[in-house]
């Protein structure tokens, strides 16, 4: 399948638009309606109608070896409701990547080739940024996006990555099918650290801590120049929903942070790269792309002027706006929810007492007592302060991320079990950032959420490693389970979007040398292969950090198809 000159596309916005996706045929379009995707208060509109959706990830899109694999992926996207397809807009190469030309052991002279197959946006190089426009450049982002027009989809890009394990020169991996003491060797882009990222930057300007990505004023400038490259291709393309600055921006990577790194540094980040971006940009949304994490008690360089107050029932079809979180609500909730947590197992005959008996009565231990720290996830620990990014003016709405088998968003409760705590905590997660978002007045995202389970948990890899992990994971049914509950948590809390991590695609063309290789886990049932080794292979599949939803494919498309009909009618 060939695309079209993309260029001349872009700018027929008017020819466009009978293919995106539209609001519900009731909903009036308002006078000054936009083709753009806009925000009003905490909701999106497209064309003056509210636009609620939901979508899914797909960051190797661009890096599929065909078109018609790329427009097959799309298609099945679309056809279960989803309205949103999260990619990444970036791709680096440098020369401490061993396997930038496919080979498990280069020579010296190897190592500065640039690959003849596979994918890439950008060389950086030595302090030096070259960029690739090409075919196989950023050409395959033009593909995406007139192709996901075509499919009534909208595309938000992300612009770099704060997790590259692989900057040292390591390779990635895997365990073979049925054998883990024998692991596969990972083509490049096969997992979602494996592009580039800010590391890739720093260690090529010659710095050694991750946070000289936010401060030091060479990367600034070459990041800005890629980025301009990229943005300035899409101004007039309305199926574009908006620029991601970064996936889980913080202050420590696979490089360590200084000691002078604080939230401040990040959301001063935030707001330079939004007001460049927008300086390019009028017609798309900027967001951040974070984890979510808060800091009520940290210095704000953006507060809440005026800090919100309690305010009348509003007028019908108007939100109310909430007030900011605090540790002292975020305390209090918790105590409160275990309390009824308690009361729960108690009548169910489950609960386990862990006290001591003092004169016939229950004394709390340690895990009895209420700890009075909020947690890491709400200290300020990670850099990020989501609220206060929020607030940038050029940010037009807020994102947080759900994985609670990879992260922690509050203490366990003994009085569940650990797979009843992972779902609970994803509930917390989606209320606090919807009340967040409240308090700021503008819409929030979910832009990846995902649990492992125990058929993925051999692909499974970490987004800080390069090497598998070795982790449980929940049966199929428990996946499906916690899916229902965070999406209708996110519907009934007035989450604007919820984007599910990650899409799974089959029957994709296999080419050796390439992200989908033949040979690689789920491709072929047995041995381990490199993904660089001939063979007779010709179709694949797409690639799964532990999360993709080929593990359980009919089960998770029917749940967001049916999340996708509620969030429309909410």
């Amino acid at each position: 399948m060939k695309v079209n000159q993309w260029l001349s596309l872009c700018g027929l916005v008017a020819s466009v638009l009978p293919t995106l996706a539209m609001p519900p045929s009731g909903t009036k379009a308002k006078r000054n309606s936009s083709p753009f995707v806009q925000i009003n208060g905490n909701s999106f509109t497209v064309n003056g109608g509210e636009f609620k959706y939901i979508g899914t990830n797909a960051y190797w899109l661009p890096v599929l070896n065909t078109d018609q694999d790329i427009n097959n992926t799309l298609a099945s996207i679309a056809a279960i409701g989803a309205k949103v397809v999260r990619v990444w807009a970036f791709n680096g190469l440098t020369s401490t990547i061993i396997d930038l030309v496919w080979n498990t052991d280069p020579s010296p002279s190897d190592v500065d080739t640039i690959p003849e197959n596979g994918t890439w946006f950008q060389l950086v190089k030595d302090g030096k940024l070259t960029i690739n426009d090409g075919p196989n450049g950023l050409q395959r982002l033009d593909t995406v996006v007139q192709l996901a027009e075509q499919h009534g989809l909208y595309v938000i890009f992300s612009l770099t990555n704060n997790w590259f394990p692989t900057v040292n020169g390591s390779s990635a991996s895997i365990y073979s099918r049925g054998n883990k003491d024998e692991t596969i060797t990972l083509p490049r882009n096969y997992l979602s650290n494996d592009y580039g990222g800010m590391d890739l930057y720093v260690s090529q300007f010659g710095l050694t801590h991750h946070d000289q990505f936010y401060t030091d004023p060479n990367v600034l400038n070459a990041f800005k120049n890629f980025t301009t490259q990229v943005v300035s291709r899409y101004v007039d393309c309305p199926s574009v929903f908006s620029w991601e600055l970064a996936n889980d921006a913080r202050c420590n990577s696979t490089l360590p942070a200084t000691s002078s790194c604080t939230t401040e540094t990040v959301t001063t980040w935030h707001a330079t790269m939004a007001q460049h971006i927008r300086s390019i940009d009028p017609n798309h949304l900027v967001s951040s792309g974070t984890q979510g994490y808060f800091c009520p008690d940290c210095p704000k360089l953006y507060p809440l002027n005026p800090t919100p107050t309690p305010q009348p029932s509003p007028a019908v079809g108007v939100k109310k706006r909430s007030s900011p979180l605090t540790s002292k609500q975020i305390l209090r909730n918790r105590a409160e929810s275990r309390r009824r947590n308690r009361e729960a197992a108690k009548r169910a005959g489950t609960l386990k007492e862990d006290g001591i008996r003092v004169r016939g009565r229950w004394a709390a231990t340690a895990t009895r007592r209420q700890s009075q720290d909020v947690g890491s996830a709400y200290d300020g620990a990670y850099g990020v302060d989501s609220q206060d990014i929020l607030n940038i003016p050029e940010i037009g709405f807020g994102s947080f991320q759900l994985f609670p088998d990879q992260y922690s968003y509050a203490p366990s409760d003994p009085s569940l079990s650990s797979y009843q705590n992972l779902v609970n905590q994803g509930v917390e997660w989606i209320t606090s950032q919807a009340q967040s978002a409240s308090a700021v007045g503008k819409p929030i995202v979910m832009s990846s959420f995902g649990i492992l389970t125990q058929n993925n948990s051999a692909d499974f890899v970490p987004f800080n490693m390069s090497t598998a992990a070795d982790p449980d994971g929940v049966t199929n049914e428990e996946q499906i389970s916690a899916y229902t509950t965070w999406l209708d948590s996110g519907i009934s809390l007035g989450v604007a979007g919820m984007i599910q991590y990650q899409w799974g695609q089959q029957n994709l063309t296999a080419e050796t040398g390439t992200t989908i290789s033949p040979g690689v886990t789920g491709i072929s049932s047995t041995g381990a292969t490199t993904g660089t080794t001939p063979s007779t292979d010709t179709t694949g599949v797409s690639p799964n950090d532990g999360y993709s939803s080929n593990s359980n494919s009919d089960a998770i498309q029917q749940t967001l198809s049916t999340a996708s009909q509620n969030i429309a009618s909410d």
